[in-house]
């Protein structure tokens, strides 16, 4: 066989070896983890709402899970991903009507989605420990 023919040994894809993950690849890969996470979250809230019907009883203990706290960082942690997925929606709206490709500009709206998400959950988080 000549050299010509002989195949190549070599991946046909990027692999997790040589592939460095960019920052609008994340982001990408996070947005569809916040889908992900708000609809198992809204199975959360329905199950909520079903415990708050089915009785006081239990509702108080559903209620004192929520209080805990894991149930604070599962709230918390829902929290962040409405925020993070709503933003990340708002840049997409923005990208669909056609701003917002360059490179910079993808990275700088990008880091901006991160830091308004972490800002409202944070504020939020503040609010909400104050009401209770």
């Amino acid at each position: 066989m000549s050299v010509a023919n002989r195949p190549v040994h070599r991946p046909l894809s990027p692999h997790l070896q040589v592939y460095r993950p960019q920052l609008t690849s994340v982001l990408s890969i996070l947005h569809r983890a916040t889908g992900i996470a708000l609809s198992v979250g809204a199975l959360y809230l329905a199950t909520w709402v079903i415990y708050a019907a089915a009785s006081p009883k239990a509702y108080a203990l559903f209620q004192s899970f929520n209080m805990s706290i894991a149930g604070r960082i599962v709230l918390g942690g829902w929290l962040f991903c409405a925020f993070y997925h709503l933003c990340n929606g708002i840049r997409h709206l923005f990208w669909d009507a056609g701003y917002g490709f360059e490179l910079k500009d993808a990275y700088r709206s990008g880091w901006i989605v991160v830091a308004v998400s972490a800002i409202a959950t944070a504020v939020s988080w503040i609010v909400g420990l104050r009401l209770v």
